[in-house]
Formats: structure tokens, sequence, C-alpha cells
């Protein structure tokens, strides 16, 4: 199955326009509306478009043997016309150049969201909110219960809260790991349900198990960041740079161990 999938990505490429792939998509899945039943998941050639277009960053399509954009997004249940709320997408944007062509191919809608205290979206208008990567540092600024609230109220009822997050073994405490970037799972979901979502499902589609979370420079020792070297005027943790061997291990590891988890707003 995951070798036709990338057949057909490369097909798409060469072939096909998203706007033609949408139309296929549309016929394919029909309404685009989110309800309190898991969604059917079935082939969306749109979306495989949108992956496989030529105006993708070349490092981004690097990425995607680590984040998994078409099993991911179809588990959290991504459908043509939705409204989709991205928080805090940041400069790169590695899920906006996926999300908005598709959006706009589809009929739906993208909205980027830089502070989750500032949505710019109507409450109960949102099909997903999708959050990336983004619970370590809102536990070290004690925002994670509002922002959490926020996502309820402006999800509509049998709507999706998406959540990728580089994962620290059970029974850590967030205290600890979160400025090494890394919080449990259970922390995740404990916050979430406080918030009044109900946990839909949870994947290992993203899941790394060469990644021991030992790094001299917290997760960002790994790929994509790389960090190879303390930063200037550091005085705590490692004070000297990798050496070569050791930065061709930690690239050998791959991106993080992440966390994959859908959320539903109760209908």
């Amino acid at each position: 199955m995951r070798a036709s999938k990338l057949a057909l990505l490369g097909t798409l490429a060469l072939t096909a326009t998203l706007a033609t792939a949408c139309q296929a998509s549309t016929e394919a899945t029909g309404s685009a509306q989110v309800s309190a039943t898991p969604p059917v998941l079935q082939e969306d050639t749109a979306l495989q478009a949108a992956i496989a277009a030529s105006t993708r960053p070349a490092a981004d399509v690097a990425r995607d043997q680590f984040r998994h954009p078409y099993e991911s997004l179809t588990f959290w249940g991504l459908t043509p016309g939705q409204t989709v709320v991205e928080i805090a997408p940041g400069r790169a944007g590695w899920w906006t150049a996926i999300l908005q062509p598709y959006a706009a191919a589809t009929g739906g809608r993208y909205v980027p969201v830089a502070n989750p205290a500032e949505m710019g979206v109507e409450d109960g208008t949102a099909d997903m909110v999708l959050v990336a990567r983004a619970f370590h540092n809102w536990h070290r600024a004690g925002r994670t219960e509002p922002f959490m609230q926020a996502f309820f109220q402006v999800l509509k009822p049998g709507g999706v809260l998406a959540i990728e997050q580089h994962r620290a073994v059970e029974g850590s405490n967030p205290d600890q790991t979160a400025s090494t970037g890394y919080v449990s799972e259970s922390y995740v979901i404990k916050a979430a349900e406080a918030a009044g979502f109900v946990l839909d499902a949870r994947s290992e589609i993203n899941a790394n198990p060469r990644d021991d979370r030992d790094h001299p420079f917290g997760v960002w020792t790994l790929p994509p960041v790389r960090t190879s070297a303390p930063a200037a005027g550091a005085t705590t943790g490692r004070t000297t740079p990798l050496t070569e061997a050791e930065r061709a291990a930690f690239d050998a590891i791959g991106e993080s161990d992440r966390m994959t988890l859908r959320f539903r707003k109760p209908a």
C-alpha cells in the first residue's frame, strides 16, 4: 500500500493538476462535513496532489519520510471543503505548504493562527484545529489550559483537534522534559480531556524508536534543526560542540519520536 501511494504521488505530480484532483476527490469522499462518527478514510487525490506539488520546497519534501503528511492528515480525518485552523505554523510553514493549496482547491478554508489567544476565527466554525510541536513551549509558559479551551470553543461540535508532538517517556515530569522539547502523551491527553475533548484515536504513524531523547541540546539536536553547539554565553548543559562522529550519530536517528493523536469535540 505504501509503495502504491508513493507511485501515485509521482504520477500525479507529472500528469494531474490540482483542480482535476480536487474534482476526483470530491466525487470520492462526498460531504466535507465533520460528524461525531469517525471518518471513513478513502484515497484523497486532491491531498495526494497537494503533497506532490512542485511548489513545495525541496527541504519540506525531504522531511516527508519522517512526518508522513498523507498518512497523518487522513488519520486526523481531513476531507475536502473543511475549515482548518493551524496553530503557530511558524516561518517555515511546513504544513501550510500542503494545507493552503488543498483548501483552495477543494473549496475549504485554511487559517494560520500565530497566537491562540487571538484566534481570529468565529467560535463553532472550524472543522479541524491542527497543533504541531507546541505543547512543550506552552507548558513552560503556563498556557496549555487556556489554549486548549480556545481550541474547544472555535471547533464545531464533532470537530477534530489534531495533535503532533515530541513524545517524552510516560511518567516523566513535564516540568523537567518540556525544556528539552518533549512532553508525555498522557500529559497532552489529560490537557485535552480537561478542556472537554474526547480522545478519538491515537497512532504510531510518527513514532521513532531510535529516539532515546538523550540529546545534549534537546530535541533540537536532531534534524531538522541539528543544533551542534551551545548557544553563545550558555553556562548550563553541554558547553562544547558536537564532534563529527556525534553529529553523524544524531543525524542517523532522524527526527524525534512523536505522538499522533485525534481528539473530538462532542457533538
